[in-house]
C-alpha cells in the first residue's frame, strides 16, 4: 500500500526543508500531477519519494526523475542509457541536463544515478522552469 500522495509529500517537504527547497519541491510535484503519465508514490517511512514516469510506445514505462520529501532529486540516466536506444534522446535530456545545472552528466564522470540536493541546482525559478521544458522535451520525445 502506498503511503505516500500529493498532499502528504507536499506537507512533509514543507515540514523538512527550508521554503526556497519546498517551493521547488510543490513547483515539481505540481508539474508532475499535471504532466506525468504515471507517477509512483513510495513506501517508506523515513521520507516520500515521488517518480515522474513517462508511458514511451517503444520502451514502455520510463522514469525520468525522482523527488524525495528531504530536498533531493535523482536523474535516472544510466538507467535510460540502458533501456533506451534511441541515443539521440538520452544525448538531448544530458545536454539539457548539463545546461541547466552546470554539471558533466557522462558516463565516466556519472557513473551511478545518485540524489543530487535541490538547493545546489534549483537557485532561481527560472532553473525549475528549464527543467520543466527539459522534460517536456524528453516526453514528447518518447511518445512518438
Amino acid at each position: 500500500m502506498t503511503k505516500w500522495n500529493k498532499d502528504t509529500f507536499i506537507l512533509e517537504s514543507k515540514k523538512e526543508c527550508s521554503p526556497s527547497i519546498s517551493n521547488v519541491i510543490v513547483a515539481l510535484v505540481n508539474f508532475c500531477d499535471e504532466n506525468a503519465d504515471n507517477i509512483s508514490w513510495g513506501r517508506g517511512k523515513g521520507y516520500g519519494t515521488l517518480t515522474f514516469k513517462c508511458n514511451s510506445l517503444d520502451y514502455g514505462m520510463i522514469s525520468l526523475f525522482q523527488l524525495t520529501t528531504n530536498g533531493q532529486i535523482k536523474f535516472p540516466l544510466n538507467s535510460l542509457r540502458i533501456k533506451v536506444n534511441h541515443k539521440e534522446i538520452i544525448n538531448d535530456y544530458q545536454l539539457k541536463l548539463e545546461s541547466n545545472f552546470m554539471m558533466d552528466f557522462d558516463e565516466d564522470k556519472y557513473p551511478v544515478d545518485k540524489f543530487l540536493n535541490i538547493d545546489e541546482l534549483f537557485l532561481m525559478k527560472s532553473e525549475v522552469d528549464r527543467f520543466i521544458v527539459t522534460i517536456q522535451s524528453v516526453s514528447a520525445r518518447l511518445h512518438q
